[in-house]
């Protein structure tokens, strides 16, 4: 009786996939993948030749049998596009029903957009709700977003970027004003965090076209807007994103949004680390 394996693959970085992964694809009797021709370029970076079948949102409904009768005989692994399977993804129905037929599924961890995300925003982490792509439609989405408002929760959503401003309004309307963290081209070349408010991000959208797939994570409402960081934090944070071409008035603005300090002195703070 064969394993079904959930295999993470990158979101972005094809460098990020783990040797275990890597093992586990190489020797399972079939992969099924979300997209065949996304997954076939990463296979064939690593020179893995292991068959692919088509497992996505539109076929799951007969393929998810099928897949459990070929497991009778062989291990099979599920990859997405991009991270984790099943996390907006197909994968749920096929794990339920592996475990209902008695096979074992296995779970090789790696790459995530939402904890990528997360742990790169300064936001807490310790606690967090990951609600995925927000509804399509404006009235289920502040639906959604109002129940979730008086959490303490850090929050983390998925957003395409036609949707993008839309969501953004929605969000400022159902949770108020928020620090918000948007991640986008994460692991890639030309990745980008940008921290800013909820009311900041009508502005800022007038100048910067949404581009790609973004991941917003969303200060919780017990965290205090006004809670200020400790100045070695504020440091620590400031040396790791001068590495980026910011301006120090920009970088300043941003780091104000969410450490609690004045801009004037973050910006003053700068110049002193600058000088060494």
């Amino acid at each position: 009786m064969g394993s079904l394996y959930l295999v993470a693959t990158p979101i972005g970085n094809l460098k990020d996939i783990s040797l275990r992964a890597l093992e586990v694809l190489g020797q399972v009797g079939l992969i099924a993948a979300e997209d065949t021709r996304t997954t076939g370029v990463l296979l064939s970076h690593y020179d893995i030749h292991t068959p692919l079948r088509s497992y996505h949102e539109y076929n799951k409904e007969g393929e998810t049998d099928r897949l459990v009768e070929l497991l009778d005989s062989q291990d099979i692994a599920i990859v997405s596009d991009a991270g984790s399977p099943g996390l907006n993804d197909p994968g749920y129905e096929l794990v339920t029903r592996a475990i209902a037929s008695g096979h074992s599924v296995i779970p090789i961890p790696g790459p995530s957009a939402p904890i990528t995300a997360l742990t790169a925003s300064g936001l807490p982490t310790d606690k967090f709700l990951y609600l995925g792509y927000l509804p399509r439609k404006h009235t289920e989405r502040v639906k959604l977003l109002q129940s979730v408002a008086q959490l303490p929760y850090t929050l983390i959503v998925l957003e395409t970027p036609h949707r993008l401003t839309d969501a953004l309004v929605d969000l400022r309307q159902a949770l108020g004003n928020r620090r918000l963290v948007l991640g986008r081209e994460m692991t890639k070349k030309f990745e980008e965090f940008t921290r800013i408010t909820l009311e900041e991000s009508d502005t800022f959208f007038l100048t910067h076209e949404p581009r790609g797939e973004y991941t917003l994570v969303i200060e919780g409402h017990a965290q205090h807007m006004d809670e200020i960081w400790e100045q070695s934090v504020l440091e620590a944070m400031l040396r790791n994103r001068m590495r980026e071409p910011y301006q120090s008035r920009e970088l300043a603005k941003e780091m104000a949004g969410v450490s609690g300090w004045n801009s004037k002195d973050i910006y003053d703070l700068i110049h002193i680390i600058r000088k060494g």
